[in-house]
């Protein structure tokens, strides 16, 4: 039962869709009709409007910080179904037809909640891919892979297989940037779509 209500917590608080109300909030309109169509920071940027994709990313990371912390304070040993279940929720929102983001950021804070060791890692890998390569998709698909490896190498176990289901879907939600990347056609950071 545990575990069932950290998961039913963990999508609650990851289905909260904080880069399309933001945007409606800051009059950019919905910012489904622009760029790849995700509710995520990055599609956000896509608006031109730099503080409320930072916003964005920095909520999407909190609500998946806070799912686990929840889980974690009633529920413990069900952080890694609440972290899981709190990206599933950014991706597939009840409120908004199962249409969300692609769980990068939400994943970000799912695994410094997790373990700050971890987070750190998908930190430093994510921003040193992106400042490298100036393409969001490769560095967030680096780092949900690097979450779960770094879970794999520090000690952090239990929390693999969430982190790698994580990782399987976030690629997955990726597959039209994938292609994208092989015509040589994905955007850089900043650049309208």
């Amino acid at each position: 039962m545990s575990w069932l209500l950290a998961a039913l917590v963990g999508y609650a608080l990851g289905s909260i869709p904080f880069g399309y109300l933001l945007a409606r909030m800051a009059g950019l309109g919905d910012v489904r009709a622009i760029g790849s169509g995700a509710t995520g920071a990055t599609n956000v940027l896509r608006t031109g409007n730099k503080s409320v994709a930072a916003a964005t990313l920095v909520l999407d990371l909190a609500k998946g910080l806070a799912a686990v912390l929840v889980a974690r304070h009633f529920w413990t040993g069900s952080e890694g179904v609440a972290g899981l279940a709190a990206v599933i929720g950014h991706c597939f929102p009840v409120w908004l037809g199962f249409k969300g983001g692609k769980g990068v950021a939400t994943n970000a804070g799912v695994s410094f909640g997790l373990a700050w060791p971890i987070g750190l890692a998908y930190a430093l890998v994510w921003l040193g891919v992106l400042a490298v390569s100036r393409i969001s998709s490769v560095a967030g698909m680096t780092a949900v892979v690097a979450a779960a490896v770094a879970a794999a190498l520090l000690g952090f176990s239990f929390y693999v297989v969430p982190l790698a289901l994580i990782a399987v879907l976030v690629i997955w939600l990726h597959r039209s940037n994938i292609a994208r990347l092989a015509r040589g056609e994905e955007p850089r950071v900043g650049a309208r779509k």
